[in-house]
C-alpha cells in the first residue's frame, strides 16, 4: 500500500494519548533524563515553521534517551502571562483569559500534531491559580530574605501601554509593542535583589556545559570590574566628597573633569545660580530617555556644565563638574572621573567642550583618539615609569593612606525591577499598613487572585488597572482586623518562567511547590533548547531564583540547566520588488511576496495565486538572489531579488506548519525542520527541502511495505542477517547514527539514514534484522512511519520503549584501506592493502610501484613516515 501519512499519523498520536505512552513517573532504579524546551508564550498568531525546530529537536533526544534506558521527563506548558494579551483585551474587550485560553489550545493542537512525545499529563500554565498560588510563594520567601523591597527608581514609562517596560523592551525611545513614545519617570516599584547574587552568578558558569558566547553574554551583563573608589573634596560644599568608580586608578593624574549622571541626587546642589535653568532644562530631557538610547547617541555628545568644581585628589587641582547623558545613575556611583586621554567617550566630549586632554599612558597619539591600554605611566608623579598593573596597585595603596580611596569592585547588574503597572500577571502577595509598612499575605490565603475586570484601558496616569477596583483593594490585616490595601501591581512575565523547570518535577502537588523526592530525582535538566534571545535576562533571573532556592535548602543543585543548547532560526524567503514603478524612485513602495507564490513564466515572474505580472525598477542589495539570477526586464537592467530573513507576517514569508503537515505529514516537516543544517545554525525554510525528505519517508516505506502489498503487510524481505555488505552497511550506519545523536548533530544522522535506505538494496533485498534495526534508528525523526514500519514487522508493542540497536563491531573495520604513497612528500602512487597491514609490507609495496621505484631510485630512504590506514611517506 502506498505511503500515508495522514491516516498512519493520526491512528499513532491517538495510540500515544490514549495509552499515555511518554508518561513520565519516579524509578529511583533507572537513571533519568530530563529533556525540556524553553517556555513557549502561547501567541494569538500560533506556530510558524520557524518555532518547532527546538521542539522537535528535543522531542528526538527524548526519544533516543528512552530507547537508551534513560527515564526520561519530557514536559510542555505554557508562559501565559503576559502584555500581549492585555493588549488585545484592550483593543477587543475580550477578558485575557479567553483569548489565552483560546491560543493555549491552538498551540497544542498545533504540537501535538508533530507527534511530540510530551508528557501531557504534566501540563503547566503560568496563569493556573494553582501555578500562581507558587508563584507568590516563592516572592514571598524572597521578600522573607530581605531579598524583595521597594524603592523609587527612574524606570520606562510608556503611557500608551499604561505600563512600565524594561529597557529591552525599548528601542529608539519607544515601546517594542506598539512603538509607543516611552518616557523615564520616576515610580516607587518592587526590586529584587539580585545584586546580592552577582559572584555566584559569575563563578558558577564554570559548572555548565553552556555555548562560551551565552557565558559571555552573561558575564558582560553582570559586569563585574575591579578598580578604586576615588573621593574627590568639593571646595564650595565644605567637608563634603563625590565618590566615584573607577577601573583605571593609575590614569588619577590625567582627570581632567567629572561628570554626574543627570539622575544623580547631587545635581541639584551642585547647580550655582547662573547655570541653574540651564541645568534643570538639560536634566528635564535626559531623564525621559532609556538608558540604551543615551548611550548609543555617541555622535551627539552632549552635556553641561554645573558651575561648581572639584579638586583632584592626586593633583590638588580644581576640575570642572558637568552633567551628561552618557553617564548612568545604574552603573558605579553615577559619577565618573573624566580621563579624556585615555577614555574614547570622554575624549570626544572633551573635544565638543574645549576640555584639557592629558597624556598619562604611553601607547597613543592623542590627536587621533584616546589611547584606553595599557602602558607606561607618565605626567603622573610618583607613577611615573610604571607600567599599568604595578600603577594601578601603587595608586589604590596611595589614595588609601591619603584617607581618599580604597579597593572596590563595581557590577553593571542592577537590582531587578519587578513591577508592572498591567493587570494581566500575577499580584504580588503583600498588603500595605496604615503606618506604611508591609506583611506578607498568609500562606494559607494564597494564591491572592486577580479580580474580575471589564475596562482594561489604562487610565493614563500612574495608576495600574487594579488599583481602580476599590473592593479588591480594600482589605483587612488577617492577624489585626486593621484596614489595609493590596499592592495594585503585578509581576513580570519573567516570574513565571523563573520556576517552571521546577514544577514540571512534580506539578499536581497541592501541598507543596515540588516535592523533595521529585526535585532530587529530576533535577536538574539534563538538556535546555530555546532561542539565543533567552541568552541574558530569562536564564539570568531563572539562575537567580534556584540559588536563592538552594540557600533556603528548598532544590539540591547550585544550577538548574546543566547543558544549553540554542537553536538557528529558521528563516523565511520572500521576494522583494518596487511595485508598479519603472521611474528609478527609491521612494517606490516595497512590497513583498512569499517565495512559494512566484512562478517565472519566460524571463517574466507571475503570482502563483492571481496571475498577476510583477514589475520592478530597482531593489536593494539582498543576502541571496535567484539562483539562475534572471533580470526581470532584460532590457531595463533590474532584478527581482529573493530575500531570506526572519519569517514576519509584513514581509510576507511566514510558512504555516498546519499547510506544511496537510501537504506532507508530520513526519516529513520533522526530519527536514532538522536536516537543512545544523541545530544551532540558522537556515531558510525550502519547501522542495520538504519534498526531497517526503520522498525519503516515501522509499523507507516502499522498503518494507512496497507500493502492491495490503495495508500492514510486509513485502517479502530476505532471511538471515543478510549479505557481507549489507552488515557492513547498516554497522556503520548504526555507530553513525549514534554518534551524531549523541552530539546532536541530527542533519548527519539523517543522510546517514538516506544513504542506507540508498544503498541497502544493491543488489539483495533488504533483510529482516536489518529492516528491524533501521525501523528503530529511524523511529526518533519519523517516529510514526516508524511505529507503523515496526508493527508491520510482527511487533505488538510501542517502538518507542524498545532497545537502541548497538552496532556489529566486527564490521565497523574496513577490509581494504587506500595508502597515499609519497616521496620527498609529493604524491608518487596510491595502493589498496588489508586493512591491517602494518608499515614493512605497506613499504615493500610501495616500493614495488614503478612510479615510486623511479623516484627513489638507488637513494637510501633517511626516514619513513607512516600513519596507519592513511599515508607513507619516503624520505630520500
Amino acid at each position: 500500500m502506498a505511503y500515508d501519512p495522514h491516516r498512519i499519523e493520526a491512528e499513532w498520536q491517538a495510540t500515544w494519548l490514549e495509552r499515555a505512552t511518554f508518561k513520565s513517573e519516579l524509578d529511583p532504579g533507572r537513571p533519568k533524563y530530563y529533556v525540556l524546551d524553553m517556555f513557549p508564550y502561547p501567541s494569538g498568531e500560533g506556530l510558524h515553521v520557524g518555532h518547532p525546530k527546538g521542539f522537535v529537536a528535543t522531542d528526538v533526544v527524548a526519544r533516543y534517551k528512552r530507547m537508551r534506558g534513560f527515564n526520561v521527563l519530557h514536559p510542555m506548558g505554557w508562559d501565559s502571562f503576559g502584555l500581549p494579551a492585555e493588549q488585545h483585551a484592550i483593543k477587543t474587550g475580550e477578558h485575557p483569559r479567553v483569548s489565552t485560553a483560546q491560543n493555549v489550545a491552538n498551540f497544542k493542537r498545533q504540537l501535538q500534531a508533530l507527534g511530540l512525545s510530551y508528557d501531557w499529563d504534566r501540563e503547566i500554565d503560568t496563569t493556573d491559580p494553582g501555578y500562581v498560588r507558587w508563584t507568590q510563594w516563592i516572592f514571598g520567601q524572597l521578600y522573607s530574605r530581605d531579598l524583595a523591597y521597594q524603592a523609587e527608581v527612574p524606570v520606562n514609562w510608556c503611557p500608551a501601554l499604561g505600563t512600565v517596560l524594561a529597557n529591552e523592551e525599548v528601542r529608539d525611545g519607544r515601546s517594542d509593542i506598539g512603538g509607543h513614545p516611552v518616557e523615564r519617570v520616576p515610580l516607587r516599584q518592587w526590586m529584587l535583589r539580585i545584586t546580592a547574587y552577582a559572584d555566584r552568578l559569575l563563578e558558577d558558569l564554570d559548572e555548565v556545559d553552556w555555548p562560551e558566547p551565552i557565558k559571555k553574554m552573561q558575564r558582560d551583563w553582570i559586569g563585574r570590574s575591579e578598580g578604586a573608589n576615588v573621593r574627590f573634596p568639593l571646595p564650595d560644599h565644605s567637608g563634603e566628597e563625590l565618590e566615584v568608580f573607577t577601573t583605571r586608578p593609575d590614569t588619577l593624574f590625567g582627570a581632567t573633569y567629572m561628570v554626574l549622571a543627570p539622575e544623580h541626587p547631587l545635581v541639584s546642589q551642585f547647580a550655582t545660580a547662573e547655570q541653574q535653568a540651564e541645568v534643570d532644562q538639560y536634566v528635564a530631557q535626559a531623564v525621559r530617555k532609556s538608558d540604551r538610547s543615551r548611550l548609543g547617541a555617541a555622535d551627539e555628545r552632549s552635556g553641561v556644565f554645573t558651575g561648581a568644581f572639584a579638586i583632584n585628589p592626586a593633583l590638588g587641582e580644581r576640575i570642572p563638574i558637568w552633567i551628561a547623558e552618557y553617564v548612568l545613575a545604574s552603573y558605579g556611583t553615577g559619577a565618573i572621573m573624566a580621563v579624556p586621554g585615555h577614555d574614547q567617550r570622554d575624549y570626544e566630549f572633551a573635544q565638543a567642550f574645549g576640555l584639557p586632554i592629558v597624556e598619562v599612558v604611553k601607547g597613543g597619539d592623542l590627536s587621533r583618539g584616546a589611547y584606553p591600554g595599557d602602558g607606561e605611566s607618565v605626567n603622573s608623579g610618583f607613577l611615573d615609569g610604571l607600567e599599568t598593573p604595578e600603577a594601578k596597585r601603587c595608586m589604590i595603596d596611595w589614595l588609601a593612606e591619603q584617607g581618599s580611596g580604597e579597593a572596590s569592585v563595581s557590577y553593571k547588574l542592577r537590582d531587578w525591577l519587578f513591577s508592572r503597572q498591567r493587570y494581566w500577571g500575577e499580584p504580588f502577595p503583600v498588603l500595605h499598613l496604615a503606618d506604611g509598612s508591609t506583611r506578607l499575605v498568609p500562606e494559607d490565603e494564597l494564591p491572592v487572585r486577580l479580580p474580575e475586570l471589564e475596562a482594561f484601558r489604562p487610565s493614563g496616569d500612574f495608576e495600574p488597572p487594579l488599583a481602580r477596583i476599590a473592593d479588591w483593594i480594600e482589605t483587612r490585616d488577617p492577624d489585626t482586623g486593621e484596614t489595609a490595601r493590596r499592592d495594585a501591581n503585578t509581576m513580570p512575565q519573567w516570574a513565571g518562567s523563573c520556576w517552571y523547570y521546577l514544577r514540571f518535577c512534580d506539578p499536581h502537588n497541592s501541598e507543596r511547590a515540588w516535592s523533595r523526592e521529585a526535585e532530587q530525582y529530576w533535577m536538574p535538566v539534563d538538556l535546555y533548547v530555546g532561542g539565543a534571545e533567552h541568552a541574558v535576562l530569562h536564564l539570568l533571573y531563572a539562575r537567580f531564583w534556584h540559588k536563592v532556592l538552594y540557600d533556603l535548602g528548598l532544590v539540591s543543585t547550585k544550577e538548574p540547566f546543566r547543558r544549553l543548547v540554542n537553536q538557528g532560526m529558521v528563516q523565511g524567503r520572500s521576494y522583494r520588488y518596487f511595485s508598479d514603478n519603472l521611474s528609478q524612485d527609491p521612494d517606490a513602495r516595497v512590497r513583498y511576496y512569499p517565495a512559494a507564490d512566484v512562478r517565472w513564466e519566460g524571463d517574466t515572474p507571475v503570482l502563483a495565486s492571481s496571475g498577476q505580472e510583477l514589475r520592478a525598477c530597482w531593489v536593494e542589495p539582498a543576502e541571496v538572489r535567484l539562483r539562475d539570477d534572471r533580470p526581470l526586464h532584460p532590457d531595463l537592467d533590474v532584478e527581482l531579488e529573493e530575500v531570506i530573513e526572519k519569517m514576519s507576517k509584513s514581509r510576507g514569508n511566514v510558512v504555516n506548519p498546519d499547510e506544511v503537515i496537510a501537504q506532507f505529514g508530520a513526519d516529513s516537516m520533522r526530519v527536514y525542520e532538522l536536516f537543512m543544517g545544523p541545530l544551532t545554525k540558522g537556515a531558510p525554510w525550502s519547501t522542495d527541502g520538504t519534498t526531497g525528505v517526503y520522498r525519503f519517508l516515501q522509499r523507507s516505506h516502499r522498503l518494507l511495505l512496497g507500493d502492491e502489498a495490503p495495508e500492514g503487510d510486509l513485502r517479502e524481505l530476505a532471511p538471515g542477517p543478510g549479505t557481507e555488505g549489507q552488515r557492513r552497511l547498516l554497522a556503520r550506519t548504526v555507530e553513525k547514527v549514534t554518534r551524531d545523536l549523541e552530539g546532536l548533530d541530527f542533519n548527519t544522522a539523517i543522510s546517514a539514514l538516506m544513504v542506507f535506505v540508498r544503498d541497502v538494496e544493491k543488489p539483495d533485498p533488504i533483510p529482516r534484522t536489518a529492516a528491524g534495526v533501521f525501523t528503530r534508528l529511524l523511529a526518533p525523526f519519523a517516529p510514526h512511519l516508524a511505529e507503523e514500519l515496526w508493527r508491520a514487522l510482527g511487533n505488538p508493542e510501542s517502538i518507542s520503549a524498545e532497545p537502541w540497536p548497538e552496532p556489529e563491531s566486527e564490521f565497523l573495520v574496513d577490509e581494504e584501506v587506500e595508502i597515499i604513497v609519497q616521496v620527498g612528500g609529493k604524491l608518487r602512487a596510491r595502493i589498496r592493502v588489508p586493512a591491517e597491514t602494518g608499515e614493512e609490507a605497506v613499504r615493500e609495496l610501495a616500493l614495488a610501484e614503478p612510479n615510486v621505484a623511479r623516484h627513489v631510485g638507488d637513494a637510501p630512504l633517511r626516514r619513513v613516515v607512516f600513519v596507519p590506514g592513511r599515508l607513507l611517506n619516503l624520505v630520500i
